[in-house]
């Protein structure tokens, strides 16, 4: 994956959590049995603005399209698309990365394409209950593979995509949470510290403050633009944990992520109160 493809970070950071790796057991009481298809419902559609300064870079959407059995298992399938905006002189990025995740959020499928006016890239992870992860890469239209090999780590990892919906999750443990995570062919980790303290965040797209908990963390890898180090994030201060706001380094100075559109039946963010 080039730098280009770290812009799904955006969407994943401020949903990250990391310092201590969650047991099965802390699943277990996380999610509980059917906490999944509570909170998941097919045709989930959220979509993000990327700000830089006073400049609108793009949006990130992100969707949970599909829920299938396969060998057993409940799988839920997303879809992200990133997407800058047209004209902007110094980014041009267009494309989709898929994760296919079970009920405990572990991933076992990961797909990310990179649209360029030449050819599209793609790069895929397959997860293997041995802690094994095959990877691909490759161009998709001449078919042609560049990497076909199989990396070896030590704990189960999130991908750029799967990580947004485990740490809505597992923004209910009251601690500080480390995730490995598998970006770029490598194993990196982030921390994160949950603030249990209520808070009221505005966003243009509503005329109220949105009741809210924050996160604070710092980013144990380099993404575009030199995305790295402490940011904070927040999330709606209900059953779904909805990720509302951003706020993350990268080398040229600030840049932030603001829910602007949402599509999940009659679910509004909640009011402060």
């Amino acid at each position: 994956m080039n730098n280009r493809l770290k812009i799904s970070i955006f969407v994943s950071l401020f949903f990250i959590s990391c310092y201590q790796t969650p047991s099965a057991q802390n699943y277990s009481s996380i999610t509980g049995k059917d906490s999944s298809d509570t909170r998941l419902h097919i045709g989930d559609e959220f979509t993000y603005l990327v700000n830089y300064a006073f400049l609108n870079l793009g949006e990130v959407k992100t969707k949970v399209y599909s829920k299938d059995i396969i060998d057993g298992r409940t799988i839920y399938k997303s879809i992200a698309h990133i997407d800058s905006y047209e004209g902007l002189p110094f980014v041009n990025i267009h494309q989709n990365y898929e994760s296919w995740f079970d009920s405990t959020f572990h991933p076992i499928y990961f797909n990310a394409l990179n649209f360029t006016e030449n050819d599209t890239f793609f790069t895929r992870y397959h997860f293997a209950e041995d802690n094994s992860i095959h990877v691909l890469k490759g161009k998709l239209n001449s078919d042609k593979i560049s990497i076909d090999t199989t990396v070896n780590v030590i704990h189960h990892c999130q991908d750029g995509l799967s990580l947004l919906y485990y740490a809505r999750f597992m923004t209910q443990l009251n601690s500080l949470q480390m995730i490995p995570c598998f970006i770029n062919e490598v194993t990196a980790m982030t921390h994160i510290v949950l603030d249990e303290e209520n808070e009221t965040v505005s966003i243009e797209a509503l005329d109220y403050g949105v009741d809210c908990f924050r996160i604070d963390g710092n980013i144990g890898f380099t993404g575009v633009f030199g995305l790295t180090g402490d940011f904070t994030g927040w999330f709606t201060n209900d059953e779904y944990k909805v990720p509302l706001y951003a706020d993350l380094q990268v080398m040229i100075g600030n840049i932030s992520i603001e829910l602007i559109d949402w599509d999940r039946g009659k679910w509004q963010p909640p009011a402060y109160k």
